[in-house]
């Protein structure tokens, strides 16, 4: 008798559900050494640019409302103390030297008495010292000083100063101006302070202040006694300067 070998029904289905196995590729045994990627979270970051724009109009804002305070502040005083200028006026002008040596130095001797006015009711000057100085056309031709004083509301104050000349250097073209001119000078005063406005308990920044007292002729004395200038009480121009930083506003 002949034995007849059946494959087992059991191996038969295990052969028809699992796959051959085959090996693993190089590309799968790299990537199981790498680590899961896991996509990280996102950050917003503001550009410098940005930055710069916002810091711009925060400065600009700020500026304009500065402005406005100031502008607010100034009208307030305005219509509070009412502001006006002080008015300056040269009472008298005596020349009593004048010599003029052949090397075209200047030797001179000047009495000055100025007045000066204060119209507000509510608003006194503090002045510094006061440099004078006395133009023939455009030469320099003596200087002097005022003391400092403070000048009270609705008051009117006399300054005199000795204005002299010592050795002063003029130009040729000057020095032949002044020979013609024997009979007579006209001459121009010129007047340079800081000056601080003082409103109740407030107190201004020192401004500066240029005074110039144009047309005043007088004449070159013949002896001993001194000229007296032909023109009086002329009327001053005042100049208000506001220095900002290095500019000169007036």
């Amino acid at each position: 008798m002949t034995d007849r070998v059946h494959p087992s029904a059991k191996s038969t289905t295990a052969n028809s559900t699992n796959p051959p196995a085959f090996p693993a590729t190089k590309s799968q045994l790299s990537g199981a050494n790498r680590p899961t990627y896991r996509p990280q979270p996102y950050r917003h970051r503001r550009s410098n640019r940005g930055l710069c724009r916002t810091l711009c109009c925060w400065f600009i804002l700020l500026l304009i409302i500065l402005l406005i305070l100031v502008g607010a502040a100034a009208t307030a005083v305005y219509f509070l103390f009412h502001p006006q200028r002080p008015s300056f006026s040269v009472n008298s002008l005596k020349l009593s030297y004048l010599k003029l040596t052949p090397s075209s130095t200047l030797n001179s001797k000047f009495d000055l008495t100025l007045s000066t006015t204060n119209p507000n009711k509510k608003i006194s000057f503090l002045y510094d010292p006061t440099t004078v100085s006395i133009l023939s056309g455009d030469a320099d031709i003596a200087g002097g000083t005022v003391p400092a004083f403070e000048h009270r509301e609705r008051n009117t104050t006399v300054m005199e100063a000795l204005v002299r000349g010592s050795d002063e250097t003029v130009e040729s073209d000057v020095a032949m101006a002044l020979k013609k001119r024997r009979s007579g000078l006209t001459l121009k005063v010129v007047l340079e302070t800081k000056v601080v406005a003082k409103m109740g308990v407030l107190k201004t920044p020192r401004v500066g202040i240029k005074v110039l007292c144009d047309g005043v002729s007088v004449t070159i004395p013949a002896g001993v006694k001194p000229a007296t200038a032909s023109t009086s009480d002329t009327e001053c121009d005042v100049d208000v300067r506001f220095k900002v930083w290095k500019w000169t506003l007036g």
